[in-house]
């Protein structure tokens, strides 16, 4: 017999343009459309971005629709699909790519859809994870190895942003220096260890994270407040400065250090998101020492997801140390906290089921997802164990 799904869910949401989220009850649960695959969230990571987010700063005010459910990284299982969806079924445990590309645009055709031109993001422009249902396209659901744990398999987007920073750098073989070691730099450590790079070089202004780093492979951890520390660095390297910079703080001082160290002829691949302008000695930097610039956005769709699953079956990624909190979603505001302070690297929600339904339960069509149609009990006995 068919259960339905319930009509509205629980979802942390961006009421007013002011700090902090609010936890509302009774907000509908998402529409599935044809070619549509509706997740329950079991649990769903913080990440800078939703800190940005959170605390409300320029970049956020300027970006963020007020009203949004918020969240972009997540696992659960598939509760529902459109009449359209030929390869997802009902009960499998899933991620998604939070970077939804209209297909048609030149990047999209020519397999650069992470920086489509008409992109939406879940949890920025349209409503995220935060919540006990989401609604993605069939393409950008990630199926979840069963080899892989539920609170690991939550976090392959930022996961993802690390491992296509790196490997668009190209490391393999030099000197790697990173400026901000929080979650995603600390991320990025153990992936450029593990791809090759001959020495590691690191900086931010938390001497936890930078004694955290050594622990996940720097050979070298500078105090960012020091202003000498980019001489430091050109000097254990030979006095030649590092082959690649990987930038993932967003920190305008952070960039032009991380700049003033780098080799001339060096490689830059930047990820952090900075909260305003920054200003920026172009001439100095970057023309003058011949530097290659990358801009890193998201993942590459989906040689990265690839690449992220390999990596962490092969053992090598170093979950307990990175993903140090596990928090109910009631107690979001705690994981935000514990986030600001630097007592957590990466904090994972955990989103309760619905409480009228044991998901999975049906197959939809496009019209609102309560009606249902058929049981998923059969789909959901092939899939593994969490």
């Amino acid at each position: 017999m068919s259960t339905p799904l319930p009509r509205t869910m629980t979802a942390l949401k961006k009421i007013s343009a002011a700090p902090g989220l609010t936890h509302v009850e009774g907000v509908e649960v998402p529409k599935v459309g044809p070619r549509d695959v509706l997740i329950a969230v079991t649990h769903a990571g913080i990440c800078g971005t939703d800190r940005h987010i959170y605390e409300w700063d320029a970049w956020s005010a300027a970006r963020i629709p007020v009203g949004i459910t918020t969240g972009h990284e997540f696992v659960g299982r598939v509760a529902a699909v459109g009449d359209a969806v030929t390869r997802t079924r009902v009960g499998e445990r899933v991620s998604a790519e939070g970077h939804i590309g209209c297909g048609v645009c030149r990047p999209c055709r020519t397999g650069n859809a992470h920086i489509c031109d008409k992109v939406d993001i879940i949890g920025i422009d349209r409503d995220g994870c935060f919540a006990q249902f989401v609604s993605v396209p069939e393409e950008n659901v990630w199926p979840v190895h069963a080899d892989i744990p539920d609170h690991v398999a939550a976090i392959f987007d930022p996961l993802g942003n690390a491992m296509h920073t790196v490997m668009a750098a190209n490391v393999s073989g030099k000197t790697v220096l990173i400026t901000g070691v929080g979650i995603i730099g600390l991320m990025a450590v153990s992936i450029a260890r593990h791809a090759g790079a001959t020495r590691i070089l690191v900086s931010d202004i938390d001497p936890r994270r930078l004694k955290l780093a050594r622990e996940l492979g720097a050979d070298e951890a500078y105090v960012a407040t020091d202003e000498s520390w980019p001489e430091k660095a050109r000097e254990a390297t030979g006095g030649l400065g590092p082959q690649v910079l990987l930038e993932m703080s967003g920190n305008a001082r952070a960039i032009s250090q991380g700049f003033k160290a780098l080799a001339n002829g060096g490689t830059a691949a930047l990820l952090g998101i900075p909260a305003r302008p920054v200003s920026f000695n172009l001439a100095d930097e970057i023309i003058f020492k011949g530097a290659t610039v990358l801009g890193i956005n998201g993942r590459r769709m989906y040689e990265t997801w690839y690449q992220v699953e390999d990596y962490v079956r092969s053992g090598r990624f170093p979950a307990d140390k990175i993903i140090t909190h596990q928090l109910p979603l009631d107690d979001f505001n705690e994981g935000f906290k514990l986030m600001q302070s630097g007592d957590a690297i990466k904090v994972v929600l955990r989103v309760p089921a619905p409480e009228k339904t044991s998901c999975p339960v049906q197959r939809s069509t496009s019209a609102p997802v309560s009606s249902s149609i058929r049981s998923a009990t059969a789909a959901s006995s092939s899939v593994s164990a969490t």
